[in-house]
């Protein structure tokens, strides 16, 4: 349009979201005619502001939040910025009076599934019929222009296209993100069995039928951008597979599908056709300089990496992270710049200056152990926390908790071990598998729903020795490795909500095991345990120093690292080794004897976990961790701390 018409004057109006890129408008950045203005159109004030101090006369509406898979998690963005955010455009070109033509751009997924036999596609009086949270929000923003259209006299077009592709694309969608996962040599996730339909325009073409639309569309009527061109998901993944010279057999993982994934869409294009547009970019021509664009400009982008999951849900950039013409990135409170950098609106005291993005924990456990001890890590850190006053099974409360405290991270401490151990989980199955497998994955769920980050601590005691991993071979289980150990119905049930917590991405597992604090006085710390005991048996173990190990927990919240990960110093201890410590270091007095695990068993109803966990990855993140023994004899080498916290 810049190029094209040199007359008219551009102005380009973005929140710079996650998925936007000022290097995008590098073309445009000098020439006379382009403005770039950084802001919400959910803004009203903004909006009025720059439609009269520009002169605005005609709107081309593409804001949206368009990623399906995101809308599955975070609808309410989606209604926010596609609905509201449509609805502030319209009522300030109500307001103002001075629109001559609006174009509303919508999306083909508003008209829902084809039939897979169809021959004919759907046209622009077809019945709206949207399957997923964003293709509603779509449909719904579609209702308030025809509204206004039809209330007010505003002079409106809608346009509904299939799936776009080319250079710039950010790499949440299909194209971009397979074409990234093979230059990195990676396989490419398809949903499902890849037997959906979808239809690719090329992005000039698509850019070429806007201009016609805005030149020769009539006003009041809808027109569809589409091709007749359909490809399975499937071979869109072979072609890109084949321009890679990859083996698709080697080369393509099925994955699971969205919760609903139309199987076509298809469009009647004909009433486009008649104004004089038609689609000029062959696939093979798009999906080339698709890819040779992607090869040349690797760092375009930055790290996408979450972008590339299977399924992503990309975290709204806390703090607003500002894009620059020369394509770094830095925390601004400056909203509106343009190709002069003349400020439209009279700046903050703070613009130009870095804005950190403050931390508040949700924390739920209070009157457990360790979120007490989380509660005292923050205090002592100066983070903002407050604990969760919602029970984990009560969905509502948990929205209610995070609508009341509005958390940066969620922090999951609570749950069933038995009172006063794992044995009475053996009398009160259902009231163990309410609070550690349905009131987990409803808090999961709750924080996936809402972009937030769960830091979850789970326990490692899901292994006991075998064959693969002898005890003494200092093979340990790894995050990988499948539980063996089904001996406690408490550890059934942690292996069980571990495994399906796999399938939230947006959570961190800590497998702690046999915690070990600084506090002889609780009764849950493995010391005290072990300490009151007649006998015990004497089997190395991994164990976690709660000392060392809770403050690197919150550093992982800071670093939102995610997945499983084995919480426990490296190395492993007996519970000989552990006394014999406690002897030198505590009481030179204390005795103890040993019986075996057949003897144990006969005192105790569920048979305990033994195993030795593979701490490699914790410590290749936190090189400073130190081994098992060496956290010991640090924490138990403290004796004045002991004496005045517990003798």
């Amino acid at each position: 349009m810049i190029r094209n018409y040199p007359d008219y004057k551009i102005v380009v109006l973005d929140k710079l979201d996650y998925c936007s890129n000022l290097k995008n408008l590098l073309p445009s950045k000098s020439s006379p005619n382009f403005k770039f203005v950084k802001g919400d159109i959910g803004s009203a004030d903004l909006v009025n502001f720059l439609l009269i101090t520009e002169s605005i006369d005609t709107i081309m509406h593409f804001a949206a939040q368009t990623h399906v898979d995101n809308s599955f998690g975070n609808s309410f963005e989606f209604t926010k910025n596609n609905i509201y955010g449509t609805h502030v455009l319209l009522e300030a070109c109500k307001v103002t009076g001075q629109i001559r033509r609006f174009i509303h751009v919508s999306t083909d997924e508003v008209y829902g599934e084809t039939d897979e036999d169809a021959v004919v596609g759907n046209h622009e009086a077809s019945q709206l019929l949207p399957t997923n949270p964003y293709s509603a929000t779509k449909a719904g923003a579609e209702m308030l222009v025809m509204a206004y259209g039809r209330s007010y006299g505003l002079p409106v077009i809608t346009t509904r296209g299939n799936n776009v592709y080319g250079p710039n694309q950010f790499p949440e969608k299909l194209i971009p993100k397979f074409i990234l996962l093979a230059m990195q040599g990676k396989p490419l996730p398809i949903h499902g069995d890849g037997s959906n339909v979808r239809s690719y325009l090329y992005c000039e073409d698509v850019a070429e039928a806007f201009e016609v639309i805005l030149h020769k569309g009539e006003v009041g009527h809808v027109y569809n951008i589409g091709t007749k061109k359909e490809r399975r998901v499937i071979d869109v993944a072979k072609d890109i597979c084949r321009l890679f010279s990859m083996d698709p057999e080697k080369s393509i993982k099925f994955v699971e599908n969205r919760p609903f994934n139309d199987q076509r869409y298809f469009l009647d294009d004909q009433k486009l056709t008649i104004l004089g547009w038609s689609e000029q970019t062959t696939w093979d021509e798009g999906l080339r300089k698709t890819m040779e664009w992607y090869i040349n400009n690797p760092d375009w982008w930055g790290d996408v990496s979450g972008a590339l999951l299977p399924h992503p849900r990309m975290l709204m950039m806390p703090g607003g992270i500002e894009r620059h013409f020369d394509g770094s990135e830095e925390g601004k409170s400056a909203s509106y710049v343009s190709n002069n950098t003349r400020m439209l609106v009279p700046p903050s005291k703070s613009i130009g200056s870095p804005r950190k993005h403050s931390l508040k924990f949700l924390i739920y456990g209070r009157t457990g152990w360790l979120g007490g001890l989380l509660g005292k890590i923050c205090e002592k850190q100066g983070i903002s926390f407050e604990y969760g006053r919602g029970r984990l099974e009560d969905r509502s409360s948990l929205l209610a908790d995070i609508q009341n405290v509005k958390p940066t991270h969620v922090f999951n401490a609570a749950g069933v071990t038995g009172r006063p151990n794992v044995d009475w989980c053996e009398s009160h199955k259902t009231e163990t598998i309410r609070a550690n497998v349905a009131g987990t994955l409803t808090l999961a769920d709750v924080c996936r729903e809402h972009g937030l980050l769960m830091m979850n601590f789970a326990t490692g005691c899901i292994f006991e020795y075998d064959a693969a991993h002898p005890e003494g071979s200092g093979i340990g289980f790894k995050e990988e490795d499948k539980p063996n150990f089904i001996g406690s119905f408490y550890s059934k049930t942690k292996a069980m909500v571990e495994e399906l917590l796999k399938e939230y991405d947006n959570v961190c597992t800590l497998r702690v095991r046999m915690p070990i604090s600084s506090d002889l006085s609780n009764p849950r710390n493995f010391i005290t345990k072990i300490s009151r005991y007649n006998k015990v048996v004497n089997i190395p173990n991994s164990m976690t120093i709660l000392d060392e190990l809770l403050p690197i927990s919150v550093e992982m919240a800071k670093r939102n690292l995610r997945g499983i990960w084995n919480f426990t110093n490296p190395g492993v201890v007996s519970h000989n080794e552990i006394l014999e410590m406690y002897k030198q270091y505590i009481d030179p007095n204390f005795k103890w004897a040993n019986f075996t695990l057949e003897e144990q068993a006969k005192v105790i109803v569920a048979p305990r976990s033994n195993n030795e966990l593979d701490a490699s990855k914790l410590k290749k993140e936190f090189p400073e961790l130190l081994s098992i023994k060496e956290s010991l004899i640090n924490l138990l080498g403290k004796r004045t701390f002991w004496s005045i916290a517990s003798l």
